[in-house]
């Protein structure tokens, strides 16, 4: 994975291989240019490729955008003093003992305090993350609201962006339809402290603070040492040709509108985000590869689909070839690309041999038919993974419902309590916004039951995922790429909107599978510590499924047949899809 950091914090060389970017690593801790260096006009006048997404990283570690700062200012707070001081930047939460102080203690909320990478990477508890946090839900700052905690954790950004045939959609419940609409509404909404209704108020705050960002404190320091100001014309000689932003993303902030400026601010961030990929290559030429990766290339099994090939069919193709009677397979012992053959931040062994291939070939593995039959099951070996989590990508860019929701309900209420919660329909949902729906700007006092972290005292709480947003009018941007996920992209598709309301019960996006070992604790409630109890978790629910007790659960979940000896290769195989990145 590439991606740039915070140069001062944290002891890894910066692998800033956007569109060629280099030099990076050794930070700019001076003026930042030369106004004598007598730049080239045409450079100026071009920018430089990437610069986007490294002045995109600055702005997603700014500290200085919630709400806590605008309070700190608002009592005599110095725009360019960073501490405010918010108790929810004090430590990093994790499953276990929290890690003290966290990397921003003393400041207050920004975008890599949920979407870490190496900020605590020796730290107790700590550990590498792929823009992951470490929380079973992410911590946000205190308001009147009483909430300490979003109802989700941070799903890992590493990926996010890649192309898909539906379009993209962002969050666990695919309420965002870009990631421009996903950056805006998180520097206006609740994790950066703000209340619905708020919405003006941190947009004329995030303005202020650009607008008097002086380029002196540590972060700029880090980076460029030019003000945002400066920054943003992209022409003034003293920016550095790395930070040269190309003229679509330029913005002249003293006469900008409040608006203009955090457009632009939300246009450069989305960039850097969009930036954040699995790599191929360290800067030092090295191949970054997983185990399976490695075992693929090994053995000249195909690495990508072919043109025209869907992912389903080149996993099928895949395992016709691993499972065909000639195949001898090469394993893998070592890492081919690292002098001592082991991975640099995982733990565990460089490894793919008989245990992983066994566990490949379950994942791999589809029932006859759409449900397991009585002697599958009794068999096992059938994960049936595919039909979700295609490779090589390992995910279908779909919206299912895998039983979590409702584990987690009966877990709280009791066996069969969510298979009889009073979920509304779609007329009564719409005609009683503030009742059912989430707060939004336009319904700001809306009550959000259904977007919401379950406890013993309400049973009225919980969280239904896509439901909360299909065909919810105050967030019209997906509706209709939503609408054709859960219309299984027929086309054209005849349902009505409240019959495909009752599909949307408690859906959510698939995860892609890389790396998983660098984002627990796993699935949105953050209820899974190890990958062995994500397995358990699926052969509980395909039974649920098959026995019709598990609400709206997704059919796929029929075809999975394992016996408990199957959980330890498939978790070797998980294993071997981990690698290491800068």
């Amino acid at each position: 994975m590439t991606h740039h950091r915070s140069h001062t914090r944290t002891p890894i060389s910066a692998l800033l291989s956007f569109m060629g970017l280099i030099g990076l690593v050794a930070g700019y801790g001076c003026s930042g240019g030369d106004s004598s260096s007598g730049k080239a006009p045409t450079t100026i006048a071009a920018g430089t490729a990437g610069a986007e997404e490294a002045v995109g990283e600055r702005l997603f570690l700014e500290t200085r955008f919630a709400q806590a700062f605008k309070v700190f200012m608002d009592n005599g707070g110095a725009v360019n003093d960073p501490n405010a001081g918010d108790a929810v930047m004090s430590t990093v939460e994790t499953t276990g003992a929290p890690i003290t102080p966290g990397p921003f203690a003393g400041r207050s909320m920004n975008c890599r305090a949920c979407h870490l990478v190496d900020d605590v990477l020796t730290a107790p508890g700590g550990g590498m993350r792929t823009y992951a946090d470490f929380a079973r839900r992410s911590p946000i700052p205190a308001r009147a609201d009483g909430k300490t905690h979003a109802p989700r954790n941070s799903p890992a950004l590493v990926n996010s962006m890649l192309d898909r045939p539906d379009g993209v959609l962002f969050h666990f419940d695919a309420e965002f339809n870009s990631m421009e609409d996903l950056v805006a509404a998180t520097f206006t909404g609740r994790n950066f402290g703000w209340l619905p209704g708020e919405k003006a108020q941190a947009i004329a705050h995030l303005a202020r603070v650009v607008r008097g960002d002086d380029g002196a404190g540590d972060l700029a320091q880090q980076f460029d040492g030019v003000s945002y100001g400066t920054l943003f014309t992209g022409s003034a000689p003293a920016i550095p040709d790395e930070f040269r932003l190309p003229p679509q993303f330029r913005a002249f902030i003293g006469s900008s509108t409040d608006q203009q400026v955090f457009d632009a601010v939300v246009k450069v961030v989305s960039a850097y985000v969009n930036g954040l990929r699995f790599s191929q290559a360290e800067d030092s030429g090295a191949l970054i590869r997983s185990p399976f990766d490695v075992f693929l290339e090994r053995n000249g099994l195909p690495q990508q689909p072919d043109a025209n090939e869907t992912p389903i069919d080149y996993s099928r193709r895949l395992r016709t070839l691993i499972t065909a009677p000639g195949f001898t397979p090469q394993f893998v012992a070592v890492n081919p690309n690292r002098s001592n053959g082991q991975f640099q931040f995982h733990a565990q062994s460089f490894t793919f041999g008989a245990t992983e291939l066994d566990g490949l070939k379950m994942f791999l593995a589809e029932p006859a038919a759409s449900t397991a039959s009585p002697t599958e099951l009794t068999a096992g070996r059938i994960g049936n993974c595919l039909a979700c989590h295609a490779a090589p990508n390992f995910t279908d860019f779909k919206l299912h419902n895998t039983g979590t929701t409702q584990k987690e309900y009966d877990a709280i209420h009791g066996a069969g309590q969510f298979a009889s919660l009073s979920i509304p329909n779609l007329t009564t949902r719409n005609g009683n916004y503030n009742q059912f729906l989430p707060a939004t700007e336009t319904h700001p006092a809306a009550q959000e039951p259904f977007r919401s972290i379950p406890t013993l005292s309400n049973p009225a709480l919980t969280d239904l995922g896509v439901w909360n947003v299909f065909a919810n009018p105050d967030i019209p941007n997906p509706q209709a790429k939503i609408r054709t996920l859960l219309c299984d992209n027929q086309v054209p598709c005849l349902q009505s909107d409240a019959t495909l309301l009752d599909r949307a019960i408690a859906r959510f996006k698939t995860p892609g599978l890389r790396d998983l070992s660098h984002s627990p604790p796993f699935m949105h409630t953050g209820q899974f510590d190890t990958l062995t109890d994500i397995i358990v978790f699926y052969r509980d629910v395909s039974t649920q499924a098959r026995a019709a007790t598990l609400r709206n659960g997704a059919s796929q979940l029929q075809g999975i047949a394992l016996t408990t000896g199957d959980i330890a290769p498939l978790v070797a195989f998980l294993k071997s899809l981990d690698e290491d990145y800068q």
